[in-house]
């Protein structure tokens, strides 16, 4: 069979013209995968160059007039027209994508979507029935072993909407762990957690922080060189908009710093003169205050606060506390862990107690006095037995 033949022939009559009887794209269509042997620089099918003078080769129009389908070129330019920014210029030979990874991921709200995005509202729903209200956070029987050590042992865990919850607990109780377990620091061993009642699975904290949860950690987790603004949106930058933002990563620097300071006034740290500055010129409280601010800037459904207070004095300490009185009143959860039994009471609508990896002890600060708590945690006495999870009564 010769070149005509195989690639697909021509019209019959005498109407046929030249470019109709040989089409250089057929032998693409029927083997794509065959090697280039022609001299006219289109990769396809081996017989159309055979028996054909070089002349004849080069003569040929090219497919398309551009070389083919873009799709089939080893290498190609990329395109400028925004219209595919996931893809690269060379397509060829690679693996699409898969139907489940196209899907939603497995975590909620990593495209800026919370659980609830479908229902236009924020805070738990009633999905068991009448007077129940799910929890924000809640943990279930996790477990976590490091070697022949237990960290947390069948422990429990509930944050509601809108209030303060403080956890306590002696030196190797287990707070740390947990803390680390709900913000994706650390994968439970056995157990789940929901968010809005529905069970998710971080695998950093970075899947945490796309979920809604932010986390202000004991040493700040700032960099005393860099500003209050490049701390605030460190690794969350705002990209100029248009072209100079997508393709050359420049900052909207203008943006960054508007963005800061508001944050920073509606939570009243007015002490803070330039936000351009430096943190490490920043005394302990005002760091306390920017790394708070942070968290709420871009915590959407829970606030974790491990030892706020600690190596502060008295007045930058109780103005970390009416931070977290004013972040409570904006309508988000805080988790705070505190050896400070003083803060805690104050500021708590529940307290937590863990010993040995898990929760001993559900306490309401207006009922149970410091003593007691303090008494309980280091197991002086029996904690009381622990209370089954509140309902609220929803309207009609």
């Amino acid at each position: 069979m010769g070149a005509k033949g195989l690639c697909g022939g021509g019209r019959q009559g005498s109407g046929g013209s030249r470019r109709d009887s040989i089409r250089p794209h057929a032998a693409l269509d029927l083997h794509r995968g065959g090697v280039d042997l022609r001299l006219g620089r289109l990769g396809g099918d081996r017989a159309f160059g055979l028996g054909q003078p070089a002349e004849f080769l080069r003569r040929q129009p090219r497919c398309h007039h551009r070389g083919g389908h873009r799709g089939l070129l080893a290498f190609r330019r990329p395109r400028l027209d925004f219209g595919h920014p996931h893809r690269g210029p060379d397509r060829r030979r690679l693996p699409i994508r898969s139907q489940d990874r196209r899907g939603r991921r497995a975590v909620a709200g990593i495209h800026g979507r919370g659980f609830d995005h479908r229902r236009g509202g924020d805070g738990s729903v009633d999905t068991q029935g009448i007077g129940v209200s799910l929890p924000v956070l809640q943990a279930k029987g996790l477990v976590k072993r490091y070697g022949h050590v237990v960290a947390m042992d069948d422990c429990d865990f509930e944050l509601e909407a809108g209030e303060i919850l403080a956890v306590i607990g002696d030196n190797g109780a287990g707070k740390s762990t947990l803390i680390k377990a709900l913000s994706g620091a650390v994968i439970p061993d056995a157990g789940e957690i929901l968010l809005d009642g529905r069970p998710v699975a971080f695998g950093s904290p970075i899947e945490a922080r796309r979920a809604g949860i932010e986390t202000v950690y004991q040493n700040l987790a700032l960099l005393p060189a860099l500003s209050i603004v490049d701390n605030m949106f460190l690794g969350r930058e705002i990209r100029s908009p248009g072209f100079v933002g997508k393709w050359l990563r420049r900052l909207d620097r203008e943006e960054m710093r508007r963005v800061a300071r508001k944050n920073l006034t509606e939570l009243g740290l007015l002490t803070i003169q330039d936000i351009d500055q430096a943190v490490e010129t920043l005394s302990g409280g005002q760091r306390q205050g920017v790394a708070v601010v942070r968290a709420v800037a871009f915590g959407s459904k829970v606030v974790i606060m491990d030892e706020p207070t600690a190596a502060l004095g008295v007045r930058e300490g109780r103005r970390v506390l009416d931070l977290i009185r004013e972040v409570r009143d904006r309508g988000l959860p805080i988790v705070l862990i505190s050896h400070n039994m003083p803060h805690v009471f104050e500021v708590a609508d529940r307290i937590h107690v863990h010993r040995l990896g898990r929760r001993i002890a559900i306490l309401d600060p207006a009922e149970v006095d410091m003593s007691a708590a303090v008494a309980i945690m280091t197991g002086a006495i029996e904690p009381p037995p622990q209370q089954p999870q509140r309902q609220q009564a929803l309207p009609a």
